[in-house]
Order: structure tokens, then C-alpha cells, then sequence
């Protein structure tokens, strides 16, 4: 019994890391791309905090489609007067990811 509850424990402290390293290259991938002059995880800055972007998109269909298009074409109007301006130059893929990462924080 013991010996399971060992690996029981050591896989959830596993995944816990693998959690917080993901977190840290999203964040760090939303640094590289300048993401963080305009707003942080937890306060407002120009933009709006990202963990209040996931609070508002919580639990809406097509959320994710509509930030990564909100991404990459910019945008007005949401949270204030303050235009997002496009971001072309940045991958698609990478959008995706950090929209996911967005949308996954509490």
C-alpha cells in the first residue's frame, strides 16, 4: 500500500511540475512576443489582466477562436477605449498557444 501511494504521490507532484514548467515557457513565449507591455496574469495594465480575460471567456463556445482572431487582427472597444493592435507578425501556432494559456488560467 505504502509503495503505491509513493508513486501515486511522486506522478501528481510530476504533473504538477510539468503544469508549472508549460506555464512558465507560455508566459515567457508571451514575453518574447511583447504580450506583457500591454497586460500581465493578474492586473490590469494598458489591457486587461489575462486571468480576467479567462474569467469573462469562461465556458463560451468558440472563445478560443475568437481571441486568437482578436490576437492577430487586434481590437477596440471590449474593455475600454484603448485599441489591441494587431499582431501579424506572430505565428499562428504560437497565438494558439497563448490564447490556450490564457484561457486556462484561474
Amino acid at each position: 500500500m505504502s509503495r503505491t501511494l509513493a508513486a501515486l504521490v511522486l506522478a501528481l507532484g510530476a504533473g504538477a511540475l510539468a503544469a508549472a514548467s508549460a506555464a512558465r515557457a507560455d508566459e515567457a513565449m508571451a514575453k518574447k512576443y511583447n504580450c506583457l507591455a500591454c497586460h500581465a496574469v493578474d492586473k490590469k495594465v494598458v489591457g486587461p489582466a489575462y486571468k480576467d480575460i479567462a474569467k469573462m471567456y469562461a465556458g463560451q463556445a468558440g472563445a478560443e477562436a475568437k481571441l486568437v482572431e482578436k490576437v492577430k487582427k487586434g481590437g477596440a472597444g471590449v474593455w475600454g477605449p484603448i485599441p489591441m493592435p494587431s499582431n501579424t507578425a506572430v505565428p499562428d501556432a504560437d497565438v494558439k498557444k497563448l490564447v490556450e494559456w490564457v484561457l486556462s488560467l484561474k
